[in-house]
Order: C-alpha cells, then sequence, then structure tokens
C-alpha cells in the first residue's frame, strides 16, 4: 500500500496517463463491438507510453478483468472444441513467452511490438485469413503461438484472430470463440509478471484509473455491436490499429 500512495502524485500528474486514458476509451469500445482489441491497441500504445515492462503488466491485469465481465454472455455461442485445445496450447506457451518480456531489451520489444500491430493490420486490410480446416494439431500450434505472443508483447489475439476469423460461423460466433479465448489465458498471462516483480505501485495506480475507463466503454460497444454495421466499423479499427502500430515502431 506504501508503494502505491508514493507513486501516485507522480503517475497522476504524468500528461501520459491522460494519453492512455484516451486509447482506453477506443480499445474498450473496439474490445466491446468485436471481442477483440484490447490487446492490439494498447500493447504498442501503454509500450510506447512507459515502456514494455511497465505497460504490459497494465494491460494484462486489464485483460484479465475485461475478459471475466464478457465470458458469461459468450459461453452459449463458442465453439469449445476447437477454442478449448487453442486456450490450453496457450495458457502452457504464455510462461515461456513471458521470459522474454522479463529479459529483452525495452526499446527493441517495443519496436517489434509496433512492427508485429503493423503487419496484423495489413492483413486485416487485404482480408487475408487461413482458409483450411481446423484439426487438433493445428490448433495446438496456433495456440501455442498465441501464448508465446502473449507472455513476451501482451498479444495473444493476432494469430488466432486471423485463423478463427477464416470460418464460415456468423459475426456473433466469431466474436464468442474469440472472447472465450481470450478468457481461458488472461489469469495465466498475469502470474509471470508478479514473479518477475514487475508489477509495482504505478501499475497499479495506472490500473486503478484506467480500468473503470475500460469498464464504462467495453459494454457501449457490445451495444454497438447490435447498432453500427461492420462496414462502417472496419475501417475506424483498421486505422486505429495502424496509427498504434506505427507510433510503437517510429516513436
Amino acid at each position: 500500500m506504501s508503494g502505491i500512495l508514493a507513486s501516485a502524485p507522480a503517475v497522476l500528474a504524468d500528461w501520459r496517463l491522460l494519453a492512455a486514458v484516451l486509447a482506453t476509451v477506443v480499445a474498450g469500445l473496439m474490445r466491446g463491438y468485436s471481442g477483440f482489441g484490447t490487446a492490439v491497441i494498447l500493447a504498442p500504445v501503454y509500450s510506447l507510453l512507459w515502456g514494455p515492462r511497465a505497460g504490459v503488466p497494465v494491460m494484462l491485469l486489464m485483460e484479465l478483468l475485461v475478459s471475466l465481465q464478457l465470458l458469461p454472455g459468450a459461453l452459449k455461442d463458442a465453439d469449445r472444441r476447437v477454442v478449448l485445445p487453442l486456450g490450453g496450447a496457450a495458457a502452457v506457451a504464455t510462461p515461456f513467452g513471458a521470459w522474454i518480456l522479463l529479459t529483452a531489451d525495452g526499446d527493441l520489444l517495443r519496436r517489434f511490438i509496433g512492427g508485429f500491430v503493423l503487419v496484423f493490420g495489413l492483413l486485416l486490410m487485404t482480408g487475408w485469413r487461413y482458409h483450411g480446416s481446423r484439426p487438433l494439431p493445428l490448433n495446438l500450434a496456433v495456440g501455442t503461438m498465441a501464448g508465446l505472443l502473449k507472455g513476451s508483447t501482451g498479444m495473444s489475439g493476432p494469430p488466432v484472430i486471423l485463423y478463427l476469423l477464416a470460418g464460415l460461423e456468423d459475426a456473433k460466433r466469431h466474436r464468442a470463440n474469440l472472447i472465450m479465448f481470450f478468457s481461458t489465458i488472461a489469469i495465466i498471462s498475469v502470474v509471470p509478471p508478479f514473479l518477475g516483480g514487475l508489477v509495482d505501485g504505478a501499475v497499479w495506480v495506472r490500473l486503478a484509473v484506467l480500468l473503470p475507463v475500460m469498464a464504462a466503454s467495453v459494454p457501449i460497444g457490445a451495444r454497438l455491436f447490435h447498432v453500427v454495421p461492420e462496414k462502417l466499423y472496419r475501417p475506424f479499427a483498421m486505422g486505429v490499429l495502424m496509427a498504434a502500430g506505427g507510433l510503437a515502431l517510429l516513436g
């Protein structure tokens, strides 16, 4: 508690916290609307503002709480045969990815996060998706890749999103699958930062400010899912991804 109180004045007076609030609003709207968006926006933005070792733990804790918020409504629509192997493999691989977060050069890792988000955004813009069957070995391989990324960068979504969105399911099933996947690995992903000493007083102060912003934004995005056509949402979402990735890569 003393560490939180000691960190609070400097964190609250820092202009970067306002920038993080604005990014969190956008990420929350995207997460509520589409089922993803939290990590691919906030990982590069928070890493640019505070560095990966300070920014990624804030995002991981927020992702855990948001996932638990959305999970009950998604359980009945998700395809557990596909999602549970993906999530299980990702959960096993996440601690190995966390070793990269704890040991890699912070500036190099931030630029990797930005470049990865840019590539992911470009793939989404071109319409590329994996087209094929989803056998168990492939589910496990994609889940493992996602877990390594989750542990090292906070982002498990890109490979899973490209993999799952290729199916013939409707938007409601896609959204439920993504929510269930993120929920299965949310708990394990916060353990390595705690063990590595990355969750300090400043992290808790930032989380205390940003979590209510996210909690308020996600339900609004979920309501927009039933109102705003995808043809209007997609250009906005792609623009946000490209901007976030570019800032982290070049900043």
